[in-house]
């Protein structure tokens, strides 16, 4: 999940620095929704393992 957000931020950079700056925009929104899919995951996977006993390192 963590690399398709960081795929859509460099289709973004890019996008913006080819001045298709609609393009930019949609594929860093998309990459931002990604990255906060990601962030919630991880913290539901080490809030999972730490009530089951386990290491979360």
């Amino acid at each position: 999940m963590l690399g398709w957000a960081l795929l859509f931020a460099v289709v973004a950079l890019i996008a913006g620095a080819l001045g298709f700056f609609a393009l930019a925009g949609v594929a860093a929104s998309i990459a931002k929704i990604l990255f906060i899919i990601f962030l919630v995951l991880l913290i539901v996977s080490f809030l999972m393992r730490a009530l089951r006993g386990g290491s979360v390192v």
